[in-house]
């Protein structure tokens, strides 16, 4: 018997089900930590999302075949950075099929500053699949996202530099991608401090 979708990683070219073992242990940590990632970018610091854009386009490729949809395939799309005591850190990129953005999923169009976890840690129904993840490159939409909020004068340089890691959300049979990258800036901000621990979610004020 094949297991549901659910219980798959969102992979694609260049995506992978684990994390290299090259790969320093607190980077591995955070491309695979359970969990809220903005519980734990609060225990490294005070958290700011600013919304970067929302908007309604056709699936690409790469992020079709994580949600088992037609490539082109009209979806939602939002996009927001996360800066942690007042250095960008994580962008973040979210897309789900257009009509769940009306239906299953339309609390995403509601969300304005508020982090997406807000909708997601409240609902006990809420599937998520296992993470990918993947140094990001030019091929891979969320790369432009990335590398457009890197500093202009280093951009060329740390764009290489830029790990994500991406899960699948479901709701009512509906996905919802979630992608996630961690900026160079965010690693020298927690350079020699030790993994925080996992806590619970806690909702936000609106």
């Amino acid at each position: 018997m094949m297991k549901p979708a659910a219980h798959h990683p969102p992979l694609a070219a260049g995506w992978l089900a684990a994390a290299p073992p090259v790969l320093p242990p607190a980077l591995r940590h955070w491309l695979f930590r359970p969990g809220a990632l903005t519980a734990g970018l609060r225990q490294v610091g005070h958290v700011r999302l600013r919304v970067l854009a929302e908007y309604a386009d056709g699936a690409p490729r790469d992020e079709a075949l994580a949600m088992g949809i037609a490539p082109g395939s009209q979806v939602w799309i939002r996009e927001v950075l996360m800066s942690v005591n007042g250095v960008d850190t994580v962008p973040a990129r979210s897309l789900t099929p257009l009509r769940a953005s009306h239906g299953a999923w339309q609390g995403m169009r509601r969300l304005l500053t508020r982090p997406l976890a807000d909708m997601l840690y409240h609902d006990s129904t809420v599937i998520r699949s296992p993470f990918a993840c993947r140094r990001l490159a030019s091929p891979v939409p969320f790369y432009a996202t990335a590398r457009d909020v890197l500093p202009a004068d280093r951009r060329e340089q740390d764009a290489g530099r830029v790990w994500a890691r991406r899960s699948v959300f479901w709701r009512q049979g509906q996905p919802l991608l979630v992608a996630e990258c961690f900026l160079p800036g965010f690693w020298d901000l927690i350079a020699n401090q030790p993994a925080p621990p996992l806590v619970p979610h806690q909702r936000t004020a609106r």
